[in-house]
């Protein structure tokens, strides 16, 4: 997996911040679902790679339980988490005991459950 994200940085588009996000999603069937980060000047626009690899899951097909893990690699020096708005759509489309796995290029990782990076979400329940 290292290597695919890796790879998939290079498509990132960050020219404003430099700071390049690879996602890699895996589905229940054994598929990967890429997504990068896609920044735009009105920054508002921006696309975190984590949603942009959920919507491309679901525009092919994909449903609410076909998520599996999602692995995460960014182009700064260290380990990053998703962030809020990424937390809640994660939240949305996998299960609570999914796992969110930050990569670094030296191979290295962090496994964190889905419960635990946002153990009070906003659901179906608050509705």
């Amino acid at each position: 997996m290292k290597e695919e994200l890796i790879k998939l940085l290079d498509r990132a588009y960050a020219p404003y911040s430099k700071f390049k996000v690879a996602a890699m999603l895996e589905m229940k069937d054994g598929k990967f679902i890429p997504g990068v980060n896609v920044e735009n000047a009105s920054y508002g626009a921006t696309i975190c790679a984590e949603r942009n690899a959920i919507t491309t899951a679901i525009a092919l097909g994909y449903k609410k339980g076909d998520f599996k893990n999602i692995y995460i690699m960014v182009s700064g020096k260290k380990m990053s988490m998703p962030c809020f708005m990424c937390r809640q759509v994660i939240v949305e489309f996998m299960d609570k005991d999914g796992l969110i796995i930050l990569m670094d290029r030296d191979g290295n990782r962090e496994e964190y459950k889905v419960s635990d990076c946002c153990p009070y979400p906003f659901d179906e329940d608050d509705l």
